[in-house]
């Protein structure tokens, strides 16, 4: 596999070098002050110019892209990642289901993600390690999306081993701003936004809520009620400024969970049908937040930080039957029903203090940081029948204390060379008070080190190529951690790590030797110590073995002239156990491992009057089981958007979603189940959650 590895490289390299030797009389190196003071800049979806980035597979996202973009939810916002893919295997109003360089990121465990640099995943979460509720985003008033894959960068820390993603929201908008949509399902969304500058080059106050309901396609009705408010207050400029962020976000519906495949196969069940109509959850988020920054010539200061207070609430069931209960009220339904509960509040803060200054004769900026976030979290299982609990498995207050410290420094040696080498320090300590298992009761800590960097050489001829290499982690589930017994089943259970490294490697290059046209190229590999997972469905920690990942990306985004913008992104990824038969199954493959993903994106405009934009998303098939023995099927989906503005301050917009109306799984399981109390348990079976299918949704936007 290494030997693939290193001649994929050499021929990346090669690519990278014969633009630059093709032109007659170029020395190497002859024109690279030159190109990096004249990068091309391009009008389109995507920030990825040569010069900007330290590594092949970073970059940023415009705002302008989600703006002209059909979403079927908010969170698919974040598929404008090369080659992150968004889902979803429950009500609208859960965290969606993500999925990148080969890994089931579940709800969000080696993805991290932030709004404004406020942290998104929630660790030792109700449901799941790591979950990232994105659905409080409002996209029509997101700047950017600083998107980074890969271990490599000193300034991610937990969750971020497979990647990380910042959304920027605006500081101000052109105009005011009034939306009203309507759908099929009976979808209804209402968003008004505006800014206002308070007084002659003082604060600027950007204020917006949203209004959302809808339905669905499933046959009980999802009704899905989202209340979202955004305050921000802000000045100065991107150098030396401020600002001040208010958050309010109230979610509650019901759920289509995944079902038996068998079942709708035989015609026994609907496709958009419910074993058990009664699951649904309900969530809210109230964040306030506060950043300073300040640039100088010699020095840079940014400071930090943040208040949350998080609620979630789940009734979910995957098995049906399975469990028997005999303290279900009524045996005839379902039984195997459990409802995950958490509040928590959050505080954190960042400090980050640079200094510009000349090493061994090259231009350096050296940074050092702190990063702290302490989570204060209260979080229960327990079994419920339609909503109503008849038993509690474990309910535990959790104290999570995550402290890290940074050290980077980017040197340009010369006019074609340069290094980021960075050092990220991290302590987490743990606190659980069990109130149903006392046992379970108890304190752990752990600490590492991650060092990174990359070398970036060039640019020749309007091409990088980068090496970059990193350690990464994600934490672990402080029950998973702490615990000795399984509060569902009673019998002994393994502690896992609190800390689980993970080891990045990438060789990759950038270039724009083709006018008009940003394309990267980046071959990587990622190895994780462990895949253990805290199971909060199961009250137990699933004992996953170590695991092994490489791939190839390749991105794409073209402006030709100011009318066309074309976005065209591949990956492929390996992803296998690192020894056969792993966690005592046969088989190395690992589970909803998705091996090939695709966007292709493509917008026609004429400034604001008029677009067209069409983007479809491509995502192979996976194993669901190690033999193999069970996969699920390829998919590819694709939307339309035509937008006008016949009048200047008056527009509308028509999103035809899965423009094809192709049947297709939003994501597929292998697992155990009983789908009826006489019925065979099913100990290999399917479960899926259907795609939803075509639908319209039209949009009036008025200016104010």
């Amino acid at each position: 596999m290494n030997g693939r590895i290193v001649h994929i490289g050499c021929l990346m390299l090669a690519v990278a070098v014969l633009p630059g030797a093709a032109r007659a009389g170029e020395a190497p190196g002859a024109d690279a002050a030159a190109t990096a003071a004249q990068t091309i800049v391009v009008t389109g979806h995507y920030r990825t110019a040569v010069t900007t980035s330290d590594t092949a597979s970073a970059g940023t996202v415009d705002g302008d892209l989600l703006r002209e973009m059909p979403l079927l939810r908010p969170g698919e916002a974040l598929e404008t990642v090369p080659g992150l893919v968004v889902t979803q295997h429950s009500g609208d109003g859960k965290a969606n289901q993500y999925f990148l360089r080969g890994y089931n990121l579940d709800h969000g465990t080696d993805f991290a993600t932030s709004v404004d640099g406020v942290p998104v995943n929630m660790p030792t979460n109700a449901h799941g390690q790591g979950y990232s509720d994105i659905n409080f985003l409002i996209p029509e008033l997101v700047e950017r999306i600083d998107y980074r894959k890969g271990p490599y960068f000193a300034e991610n820390g937990d969750f971020s081993a497979a990647g990380s993603a910042d959304v920027r929201y605006r500081d101000r908008l052109k105009g005011g701003l009034a939306m009203l949509t309507a759908g099929a399902n009976d979808y209804r969304r209402l968003l008004v936004a505006d800014s206002l500058a308070l007084g002659h080059g003082g604060p600027v106050l950007l204020a917006g809520a949203e209004w959302l309901r809808e339905d669905g396609p499933w046959t009980t009705p999802e009704r899905l009620r989202k209340t979202n408010l955004l305050a921000r207050l802000s000045g100065g400029d991107a150098g030396n400024g401020w600002s001040i962020d208010g958050i309010h976000y109230r979610a509650h519906w019901n759920a289509t969970d995944q079902v038996p495949l068998e079942l709708i196969a035989s015609g026994a069940l609907g496709r958009f049908d419910a074993l058990d109509p009664s699951d649904g959850g309900s969530s809210g988020r109230d964040i306030v937040s506060a950043e300073w920054h300040r640039e100088g010539q010699a020095a840079f200061t940014r400071i930090a930080g943040w208040y949350q207070h998080y609620r979630l609430q789940l009734w979910s069931d995957f098995t049906y039957f399975e469990n028997n209960r005999a303290l279900a009220p009524n045996p005839a339904l379902p039984s195997d029903q459990f409802s995950q509960r958490e509040a928590r509040d959050i505080v954190g803060g960042r400090f980050t203090q640079g200094w510009r200054h000349a090493l061994l004769g090259g231009e350096s900026t050296t940074e050092l940081g702190l990063q702290l976030r302490h989570d204060a979290i209260d979080v229960a299982l327990l079994n419920t029948q339609s909503r109503i609990a008849f038993a509690t498995v474990s309910d535990d207050h959790v104290r999570e204390t995550a402290l890290g410290g940074t050290l980077r420094n980017t040197t340009r040696w010369a006019p074609w060379l340069r290094t980021v080498l960075g050092l990220r320090l991290d302590a987490l300590w743990l606190d659980r008070v069990a109130r149903v298992l006392p046992v379970n009761s108890g304190h752990a800590s752990a600490s590492l080190a991650s060092p990174k960097g990359s070398l970036i050489i060039g640019p020749f001829g309007k091409t990088e190529i980068f090496l970059s290499a990193g350690r990464g982690f994600h934490s672990n589930d402080a029950r998973g951690v702490i615990g000795t017994i399984n509060p569902a089943t009673g019998a002994p259970a393994d502690p896992a790590p609190a800390l689980v490294r993970a080891f990045g490697k990438e060789i990759g290059l950038r270039s724009e030797a083709v006018p008009g046209l940003q394309t990267s190229l980046a071959v990587w590999t990622l190895n994780s110590a462990s895949e253990l997972v805290y199971s909060a469905d199961a009250g137990d920690t699933e004992p996953n073995d170590a695991s092994r990942r490489w791939g190839i990306e390749w991105n794409n985004h073209y402006a030709l002239g100011r009318w066309l913008l074309l976005d065209a992104d591949f990956a492929w990824t390996h992803a296998r156990y690192a020894m056969a038969n792993a966690n005592g199954a046969p088989g190395n493959l690992i589970p909803n491992a998705v091996s090939r993903v695709m966007r292709l994106g493509a917008t026609v405009h004429d400034g604001e009057r008029w677009s067209v934009t069409a983007e479809g998303r491509y995502f192979g098939d996976y194993p669901l089981t190690q033999d193999g023995s069970l996969t699920a099927p390829a998919a590819f989906v694709a939307n339309l958007r035509l937008a006008a503005r016949p009048w200047r301050q008056l527009g509308l917009s028509l999103d035809v979603l899965n423009l094809f109306d192709r049947r297709y799984y939003d994501i597929a399981y292998g697992q155990d189940y009983q789908v009826a109390p006489a019925a065979a348990a099913q100990p290999n079976g399917i479960t899926v959650h259907p795609g939803e299918p075509r639908q319209l949704r039209i949009s009036l936007h008025a200016g104010f």
